[in-house]
């Protein structure tokens, strides 16, 4: 069976579709999945053994140069990629207007999420299939129960498996190390640098080497402040997704913000200490083993508001006394 998935984005949206692959491939013997996913999280489906083929799409891109897309060509050639292959079934996951257009190019029966359960409801009119998901919980489970239901075996009992093997990413040789996964894009969600370098001080004094990732000058600026003068902890180069997968599945454990890294922390099983302010863990927190979630509680917490901060009573100690207590239950 070859089904042809669309889940452009966002990182952790793509993230939280892969337990629902390891499913499907564990109860559907020989299925195989082609992948439409945007151009900059085109490496993560590759990932798992049930991808046979990725095929990039760049709608972010093609928006803001429309003309320039359709005279060279991009437009034409991405449709002639999903023309190649003949598939029994398009599952669109993401329930967006968008999502469900790019459908309408490939002749096989189309599986969705139904009005009720879309987040955006005139999508569904696209689908040949639509199915009810309850949104009163996790995201990854809501995309498990519309695979489960599309096609048509019963839904797996216990934690959905992402079935990304850490071992064949993580360097064994390498030493000991903490991640800071200090990015993320709403202003409400940083938490504040003084934290982060009160944390940094602190872990460096119980000997752990720190590393932090960065994707853009702020990001590489904040970090260089972070970790100033403190012999074991060091800012990495600029690194591409994959390479940023690497360092995170070598980590000992990593403390993030809520940010598309964090969840790629979880699929990657590492032991990660999460931490929320304006939005709550419940249904779009990092799902997996050894996920620890510290919500903020002061004003504006769990608001939604993108400007607005609320870290103030998640002091740099009560993590620092989290993440030793994680490090310690994770302990070989």
């Amino acid at each position: 069976m070859r089904v042809l998935l669309i889940k452009t984005s966002s990182l952790g949206d793509v993230i939280h579709t892969l337990p629902a692959l390891t499913d499907a491939a564990r109860v559907i013997p020989g299925i195989q999945f082609d992948w439409v996913v945007e151009e900059g999280f085109a490496e993560i489906p590759a990932w798992h053994p049930a991808v046979a083929r990725v095929i990039p799409v760049a709608i972010r891109r093609w928006r803001k140069n429309l003309w320039q897309t359709l005279r060279n060509g991009e437009w034409r050639r991405f449709k002639q990629r999903l023309r190649e292959a003949k598939y029994d079934l398009v599952i669109d996951a993401q329930g967006l207007l968008k999502s469900a257009w790019l459908t309408r190019y490939v002749k096989a029966p189309v599986a969705g999420l139904d009005r009720e359960s879309a987040r955006e409801p005139l999508a569904c009119r696209f689908y040949d299939r639509a199915y009810p998901v309850p949104r009163e919980q996790h995201a990854l489970e809501r995309v498990r129960q519309l695979f489960a239901q599309a096609l048509d075996y019963p839904l797996p009992d216990g934690i959905g498996d992402y079935g990304l093997d850490r071992t064949q990413l993580a360097d064994p040789s390498a030493q000991p190390y903490l991640l800071f996964l200090h990015g993320t894009t709403w202003p409400s969600k940083h938490w504040p640098e003084a934290n982060w370098r009160q944390l940094a001080e602190r872990m460096s004094e119980l000997g752990w080497a720190i590393r932090l990732p960065w994707g853009n000058d702020t990001e590489k600026a904040r970090a260089e402040r972070i970790v100033a003068g403190l012999d074991k902890a060091a800012v990495l180069p600029r690194l591409n997704l994959a390479g940023v997968a690497k360092v995170i599945a070598g980590a000992r454990a990593c403390v993030a913000v809520d940010t598309g890294l964090g969840h790629l922390a979880a699929a990657l099983d590492v032991p990660t200490l999460s931490l929320y302010g304006p939005t709550r863990p419940e249904r779009v927190g990092a799902y997996g083993r050894s996920q620890v979630h510290l919500c903020a509680s002061g004003p504006n917490a769990g608001s939604g508001d993108r400007h607005k901060p609320c870290f103030d009573d998640l002091p740099a100690e009560r993590v620092a006394t989290e993440l030793e207590a994680l490090l310690l239950s994770e302990a070989p």
